[in-house]
């Protein structure tokens, strides 16, 4: 058995050296994340994996929209699962809706005056939620209408990012390269609800059965499959769901503070889709954080060890 080693900080030290400082301790959370940035960096460096990036919770206005953008960008991530609300997010800073730092303390009465709506420290203001409603039923009708007329999720994600003025939105970047962006609880965000109320009066029809062809697609042409689960809930299980046409994911990330106890899909190790024939090798890791602050110190070391 190996030894436990102190972690050594030195100043000027890189992202990849701090975490092969954790590497040398091996435990706890800082072996983890070493262990994460080892296998990340494995799928990235090795052209035979398709990777998918789930992500759940406020990721996107949390700060790592650019992340995933840039990921995209260099090939890196070969699909997204994300939920209705980080689509929606993407959008709304996409057409320079800004998302407000706040306070966790706030009095949400006060806010609700002011015109703000809360996400945790983040606030979003209500009139930038009313503009959203209105822009996005002007780029529902620059889609042709028999493009509306039985479209795939991901294909009306890559129709809405075309129309995008800003780089490093997520669904332009995915447009632009190919990369299709799932989202199969669409319906449950702001996005969702004025996809609906563009229906009523207008065509759309949206065929979600398209998303599953596409994306069993990149599951069967896959010679190697790996996955980066950001947070649990629908996309964790989605991609770990998918993975199981292959028999199972070859290399596995997930980063999430919730816990296994209750028995829920988002606090569960990864171990557990082992017995699922979601995950078919011992190549992946659990770690337990705040994706926010472990995924972009995972990426750093990860690009820096396969030198991208």
């Amino acid at each position: 058995m190996k030894e436990v080693k102190p972690i050594r900080v030195k100043p000027g030290m890189s992202v990849r050296e701090l975490v092969e400082e954790m590497e040398r301790s091996g435990v706890l959370g800082a072996g983890r994340v070493a262990e994460a940035s080892r296998i990340v960096a494995e799928m990235f460096s090795d052209r035979d994996y398709t990777v998918f990036l789930s992500m759940a919770g406020p990721l996107v206005p949390g700060g790592l929209r650019q992340v995933v953008s840039d990921l995209i960008d260099m090939d890196l991530v070969h699909a997204v699962v994300t939920t209705g609300a980080n689509v929606t997010h993407d959008i709304m800073l996409g057409m320079g809706m800004p998302i407000l730092v706040g306070s966790h303390r706030a009095d949400d009465r006060r806010l609700w005056r002011r015109g703000l709506s809360r996400i945790y420290d983040m606030y979003v203001r209500r009139v930038d939620v009313e503009e959203f409603e209105r822009r996005i039923w002007a780029i529902l009708d620059e889609v042709p209408e028999d493009v509306r007329d039985g479209t795939s999720i991901y294909g009306l994600m890559w129709e809405i990012g075309s129309r995008l003025p800003d780089d490093s939105s997520i669904l332009k970047k995915a447009y632009e390269k190919g990369v299709p962006v799932f989202s199969p609880g669409l319906l449950d965000s702001m996005l969702g609800m004025q996809l609906w109320m563009y229906s009523r009066l207008k065509k759309l029809v949206i065929n979600p059965l398209l998303d599953f062809e596409k994306f069993s697609d990149l599951v069967y042409e896959a010679r190697k499959a790996g996955a980066i689960i950001l947070g649990g809930g629908t996309p964790k299980h989605h991609v770990l769901y998918m993975n199981t046409l292959r028999g199972g994911l070859d290399a596995a990330v997930q980063i999430t503070t919730a816990t296994p106890e209750d028995g829920s899909l988002s606090g569960a190790p990864l171990d557990e889709a082992v017995s699922w024939g979601k995950v078919k090798t011992d190549r992946f890791v659990t770690v337990h954080g705040d994706a926010t602050i472990i995924f972009p110190v995972v990426v750093a070391a990860a690009l820096e060890l396969c030198g991208v």
